[in-house]
């Protein structure tokens, strides 16, 4: 039998408030995102303006804004028409209707740390963004060629077609047979034309475009060089064992072709000043270059953060508009610019909450690997999320928002608030070393062995245990392949370094 009754009950949640949404999602912008969003917010909204800004001259009138305002969109919530300019003080209720949360995702700018000026970088960042913007691609630098030549309409057309059929590292993705069927509903034209004209394109710049594979490629290349000793075995490598060369059997090659090691050497030393990719050098891909969030920099002694000035723009309320609320007899004028008044607050707000807790978490994480700023990858300690959500009372998913896309520059280069976040070993002294040191460690290790007796796995891990570090050997097989370096047998080699 049921019975029915009240139950009452006393529980805590959080209520994800617009404004703490939107608190939330600028602490996981990048920074280019973030210029995107500052920029959109200050076209939509009259009330934000940049600090530099001047409209204390008050040109505008009521009027103009009111006919203005008419043709933007107008579908804000509804809010009292019963305003008076009196509310827009310290202690107004439009003020106090910002939600403590946002205060609680983060921890004030105790502290302002001057940074040196840098008045011309932005120029010398925009020179470097104009030279990496090519406006040439590869099919239009082939057609140029082929319109510049003598070749009858009919051949232009067909290298039209099959400049079409490459990709972007200039190799021929179609066969003749797909072209010419292709071509012979239009032109009358023979499969023998075809290749002709591929034969044509095969010699314009960049050398090699037009390849069907990476023998093909390198051979083009080869003819236009001088035919001595070193050319001759490099031919015959490409024609006969190129498998054999990308698989490093030197001594089967040598056997076959009957040659010395030094041939062999020189040989391989002509093929590496080959393009593998001709097309790769016309890619119209913009490179997008990292601006970092924060600074750290040595001074006297001590290391100091600060953020980048150029991704703090300062915000402020538009006091020319802000004045035209409750002047207007239309409430919705009233009710847009009162609309708008409180996005451009929340905005702001978040903004230095976001700072805030940007610099927070890159000054916590200099505190932990003040080692790695002075010697290198070596000295990075272990480092978790955990760590710095306790040190600075945030949750971990915060800490995580705060550490993706974000960029620190060191003495050592720009790197990822999470590079130096890395997981714990043990060594054999009882202390703890950071997975991040062990790599580099390995790396180093790598770098300083002969070419000719690479270290293996096993070797590794024998002189990581010299050092008082016990790591097993797939562990070492592990962080060897996530750097991208290759098995002790494929880095043996002839060439001296």
């Amino acid at each position: 039998m049921l019975k029915q009754g009240l139950d009452i009950r006393l529980g805590q949640s959080l209520s994800m408030t617009p404004q703490l949404q939107q608190a939330i999602r600028l602490l996981q912008l990048s920074s280019i995102e973030l210029e995107a969003e500052i920029q959109q917010a200050l076209e939509e909204n009259p009330l934000l303006q940049m600090e530099e800004e001047d409209y204390t001259s008050g040109s505008e009138s009521l009027e103009t804004f009111e006919e203005t305002k008419t043709s933007q969109e107008t579908s804000d919530e509804s809010y009292d028409e019963d305003f008076s300019p009196a509310e827009l003080g310290e202690n107004s209720s439009l003020s106090q209707e910002i939600p403590e949360d946002i205060e609680s995702l983060d921890t004030n700018w105790n502290e302002v740390y001057d940074s040196p000026s840098s008045t011309d970088d932005s120029d010398i960042n925009t020179f470097i963004e104009n030279q990496a913007d090519n406006s040439d691609d590869l099919q239009s630098h082939l057609l140029w060629q082929v319109n510049m030549s003598q070749l009858s309409a009919i051949d232009k057309y067909i290298a039209e077609v099959i400049i079409s059929c490459l990709d972007g590292a200039g190799y021929l993705t179609e066969s003749l047979d797909d072209i010419y069927t292709r071509l012979a509903d239009e032109v009358l034209v023979d499969l023998e034309d075809i290749h002709c004209v591929l034969t044509y394109i095969q010699q314009l710049d960049p050398l090699g475009v037009g390849a069907r594979n990476l023998g093909e490629c390198l051979l083009i290349q080869l003819r236009h060089l001088p035919s001595d000793e070193p050319h001759q075995i490099a031919s015959a490598l490409v024609e006969k064992h190129l498998d054999l060369l990308e698989q490093r059997h030197y001594k089967e090659i040598m056997k076959r072709l009957k040659i010395s090691q030094s041939q062999l050497e020189d040989a391989v030393k002509l093929l590496r000043t080959l393009q593998p990719r001709p097309g790769s050098v016309f890619s119209n891909i913009k490179t997008d270059y990292i601006v970092p969030d924060a600074y750290v920099r040595k001074v006297q002694g001590k290391w100091v953060v600060s953020l980048n000035p150029s991704l703090t723009p300062h915000l402020n309320i538009n006091q020319h508009y802000a004045d035209l609320i409750g002047q207007s007899k239309d409430a919705m004028t009233n009710n847009y610019l009162k609309g708008h008044l409180q996005q451009a607050r929340w905005l702001i707000r978040s903004l230095d909450n976001r700072n805030s807790t940007v610099l927070n978490v890159a000054q916590a994480i200099v505190e932990r690997q003040h080692g790695f700023m002075q010697y290198g990858e070596q000295a990075m300690k272990p480092l978790v999320l955990r760590d710095v959500a306790e040190e600075l009372q945030m949750h971990e998913s915060t800490i995580s928002r705060v550490t993706t896309n974000k960029y620190l520059h060191t003495p050592r280069g720009i790197y990822e608030f999470k590079y130096f976040f890395s997981s714990q070993l043990d060594t054999n002294t009882g202390a703890s070393c950071s997975s991040t040191a062990i790599r580099a460690m390995i790396k180093q290790l790598i770098e300083q062995e002969s070419p000719q007796t690479p270290l293996s796995d096993s070797d590794l891990t024998q002189l990581l245990q010299e050092q008082g570090i016990s790591v097993a050997r797939r562990t070492v097989a592990k962080y060897r392949e996530a750097m991208l370096i290759p098995s002790s047998h494929e880095r043996k080699t002839l060439l001296a370094t």
